[in-house]
Order: C-alpha cells, then sequence, then structure tokens
C-alpha cells in the first residue's frame, strides 16, 4: 500500500501549469515607492526569487528516483538514471522528449513551487487570510492557487497554500479539479539555502512515514 501511496502521490501533480520561465527578478519593496508586491511575489522573494538571475545550474534527485541537471540559461535538461541519460532542449519538445519533459515539469514544481506562483500565467491567486494548517494545526496565512479550466496538463486544479509571517510556505493542500475536499496534504520542510535559493527538502503527510524528499541538490 505504501508503494501504491507514493507512485500515485507522485503522478497526481503531473503538471498543472502552462510554465513560462521568467528570468527579471521581482523588484524589493525598498527599489520603488509605487509598486507594491502581491503575496505571491512576497512568497517567491522570501524563498530566494530575487537571487533567480544569478541561478545558471541546478541539479536534483526527485524522491530517489530521476536525477537531473538544469541548465537554466540554455534551458537544456539531462535526466540520469541507472540505465540510461536523456538530454533535450525545453525550446524544442516533440513527440521523443515530451514524456521526459513532463517528469521534469512535475519534479521541478516540488522543488521551486514558490517561484511558480509568479511564473505561472492565467491563474487565480485568492486574498491572503489567516487560517488553522491542517497538519500543523497553528494559524498560518493562506493562498489558494487555482489553475484555469482549460490549457496545462491538469487544468483546474487548485492548491491552499500555507505560509508564516516571514512568507515562507509550511503546508499546501492539493485539490484536484477544485473539488472541495484535500486529494493531497503535506508539508514543507527541512529548508535549506543554497546559494541564496530556500528549498524545502522534506515533505511530509500527517500519519504514515512516508516523505518525498528532494535530495543531491546543487545550484550553481
Amino acid at each position: 500500500m505504501k508503494h501504491i501511496i507514493q507512485i500515485t502521490l507522485i503522478s497526481l501533480l503531473l503538471f498543472n501549469c502552462k510554465e513560462k520561465t521568467v528570468s527579471k527578478p521581482l523588484k524589493t519593496a525598498t527599489e520603488t515607492n509605487t509598486n507594491v508586491l502581491t503575496t505571491a511575489e512576497k512568497i517567491a522573494n522570501a524563498h530566494g526569487y530575487i537571487n533567480w538571475n544569478n541561478v545558471n545550474e541546478i541539479a536534483f534527485t526527485f524522491a530517489d528516483r530521476r536525477h537531473w541537471l538544469w541548465n537554466t540559461k540554455t534551458n537544456t535538461v539531462s535526466l540520469f538514471t541507472e540505465t540510461d541519460t536523456i538530454t533535450y532542449n525545453r525550446k524544442k519538445i516533440d513527440s521523443i522528449n515530451a514524456k521526459t519533459d513532463a517528469a521534469f515539469t512535475n519534479d521541478k514544481f516540488w522543488l521551486l513551487f514558490p517561484f511558480q506562483l509568479v511564473w505561472d500565467k492565467n491563474v487565480t491567486i485568492s486574498e491572503a487570510k489567516n487560517e488553522i494548517a491542517p497538519i500543523s494545526q497553528i494559524e498560518l496565512q493562506k493562498i489558494t492557487l487555482t489553475y484555469p479550466n482549460q490549457g496545462g496538463y491538469t487544468p483546474g486544479d487548485a492548491y491552499d497554500i500555507y505560509f508564516n509571517n516571514q512568507y515562507i510556505i509550511k503546508e499546501w493542500v492539493f485539490r484536484k479539479q477544485n473539488q472541495q475536499e484535500a486529494t493531497l496534504t503535506n508539508t514543507f520542510e527541512d529548508y535549506k539555502d543554497f546559494n541564496g535559493i530556500k528549498i524545502a527538502q522534506s515533505h511530509k503527510m500527517a500519519e504514515g512515514d512516508w516523505n518525498l524528499k528532494l535530495s543531491n541538490i546543487e545550484i550553481k
């Protein structure tokens, strides 16, 4: 049963976004008196988005399954498995590399989710409000991210995002096709700073020993 849950979870979040990676950093509140940052921008910046332009390369392993190397400047991605190495450019997706890019999109979504809040276009983000987080049972701020009903890989999905006063994400609730009940609820923890980019390396459920880990992270 544990194995089934793990496989299901990894496939659940496959590819909610019609993504566009934005290289231009967000302005901080001190850079302009006229530009008030949105909550999404504050969350992204709290996790290091203001340093994104300095990133040239990211390597990471997803759930002890797939190891990735991503050149963020050229958008070249390499997947390393026990039996094979696949390299392709995300600017040229075809039928041969589409499945690999779908897996990368999913794994990157877990790795850099705070940045997806500003990368993903045509999404709806609610106003922030205080609410009791489902796992920790402490009061945190919450916004809801909802994807449009058309386009992307899983249209209409929603995420309830719980974050602290420093705008660091602590938990989320994934609701497939914006249904009322949670499809998946897990934590964001074991944060570590990688050259100015803060990444949650562990994602745990409330019960059991399930833990989706991101490991072997290197950011240059």
